[in-house]
């Protein structure tokens, strides 16, 4: 086996879980592969600080609803949020816990990160097949120093149900009135054509192997492979590149005191420093749990994420949550995650 191919199944393997020896004591945990990378930082600081570990199941949004719903894990994990009465109808209560970013990555010939500027409606075309080569007019209209080659573009996609699908489609979606109507916004939504990876890994890992390919991954897997992202055009017009400020902008405006059951998306926000695909990541736990002590563990990790991770978070370009969300947060936690009637959270 080549080395190369060594480390990208090593990477990938890694991924699927963040506990190989889970102990009883650890906290077990399934779904979003977006926020895997600053959830493995954050395991890591607090095994060494407690001695308590994460077995994270890294396998997607969709994935991680099923398993809290089958009650096999303590917390489930999701990028697109479940609306209130889903919520209510399976017992559940989600919460935020990290916001970023989704960005397009490309991998063309002499193309670097950021040098290439799409928009949605462009990006749209592409996955419906209306635009077949990277010198097509209208990629050319919004590139026109940079060289494009007539190579056919090879589209990459999530073949699992995932929160990165669901907020990809929903900013395509608002970009353009054809993929609404012919493919919309979920989780998991019918592509016309390209090529399916399960994944955050998995796309990042197809799109560096193809000649030609775009995908979407979270903007941690573009930074540690070294994949050349796309500069968007925003809401206000902007032309915009991924970063934790672009990112922040676009979360600026939220009023999650307004969102019931902190249902909120965060896809194509005004601003002119806004990123278009900006998304939270939520947790998923029982309002009324079987194992109340697990959830009291998972929600102290979380407490000391919210606390002591958001210099970490900021590293890989997350952003962390806002002081006052998290104190809504943690009024949350104890006004409605109970037990025999009493909080099962004991921290502050």
């Amino acid at each position: 086996m080549h080395m190369k191919m060594f480390k990208r199944f090593a990477i990938a393997a890694a991924a699927a879980c963040l506990s190989f020896a889970a102990s009883a004591a650890d906290i077990s945990g399934a779904g979003a592969t977006f926020p895997y990378p600053i959830y493995a930082k954050w395991a890591d600081a607090y095994k060494k600080l407690t001695g308590v570990g994460l077995n994270y199941q890294s396998i997607g949004s969709g994935g991680g609803i099923k398993q809290i719903k089958a009650k096999t894990v303590t917390f489930g994990a999701s990028d697109m949020p479940l609306k209130p009465d889903d919520l209510k109808a399976a017992g559940l209560l989600q919460f935020p816990m990290i916001i970023g970013g989704v960005v397009p990555v490309v991998n063309i010939k002499g193309i670097a990160p950021g040098q290439l500027h799409l928009d949605g409606a462009t990006i749209a075309s592409i996955y419906l097949g209306e635009i077949s080569k990277w010198d097509d007019p209208k990629i050319k209209r919004l590139n026109p120093k940079v060289p494009l080659p007539g190579t056919a573009i090879a589209p990459v996609y999530r073949s699992d149900g995932s929160g990165t699908n669901f907020l990809f489609s929903d900013y395509l979606s608002k970009a353009s009135p054809k993929f609404q109507s012919t493919i919309g916004a979920n989780s998991s939504v019918q592509w016309p054509i390209g090529i399916g990876a399960k994944g955050n890994e998995g796309v990042a890992n197809m799109t560096t192997q193809t000649d030609g390919a775009i995908g979407y991954v979270e903007y941690a897997y573009a930074k540690q492979n070294k994949m050349a992202f796309t500069q968007l055009t925003n809401k206000s017009g902007a032309a915009v590149a991924p970063s934790a400020e672009s990112f922040q902008a676009a979360a600026a405006s939220a009023d999650w005191a307004a969102a019931d059951s902190y249902y909120l998306i965060l896809t194509d926000q005004a601003g002119a420093k806004s990123w278009p695909i900006t998304g939270a990541s939520f947790i998923l736990v029982y309002r009324e749990p079987a194992d109340s002590a697990a959830v009291n563990e998972a929600l102290k990790f979380f407490a000391w994420a919210y606390k002591d991770g958001a210099a970490m978070a900021a590293e890989l370009d997350y952003v962390p949550l806002p002081a006052a969300l998290i104190a809504q947060v943690k009024k949350t936690w104890t006004s409605s995650i109970r037990s025999g009637g009493r909080p099962v959270w004991t921290g502050n």
